[in-house]
């Protein structure tokens, strides 16, 4: 079986996907995906709305429900999740296998 066609995420994709594991509103997800990724990445209002847009066309979010009817509530949808989580495992063997190579290296 081969790779998720959305895989590799972007940066930005990976952090916004992340930062919706609880639902938030765009300004929300602008400060959380700066949060997270340790000031790395900072986003313009029209950068976030196109990622937003494209990921609700993907099935990756998916508006939800919100008390306040100015703000549009967005939140990661099960296949979001499923591809968050095959993207971590995917870094997660890319460190896994340079770090076994690295340590290989440093005992040569």
């Amino acid at each position: 079986m081969g790779r998720d066609k959305h895989l590799p995420l972007t940066e930005t994709v990976y952090y916004i996907l992340l930062a919706l594991v609880e639902p938030a509103h765009g300004y929300l997800i602008m400060q959380k995906v700066e949060e997270l990724s340790g000031g790395q990445v900072r986003m313009a209002a029209g950068t976030l709305y196109g990622a937003v847009e494209n990921l609700v066309k993907l099935k990756l979010i998916q508006p939800v429900a919100s008390e306040d009817s100015r703000r549009k509530v967005y939140a990661i949808t099960d296949k979001g999740l499923e591809v968050l989580r095959l993207d971590f495992e995917r870094m997660k063997h890319m460190m896994d296998v340079t770090k076994e190579r690295l340590t290989k290296t440093e005992e040569e």
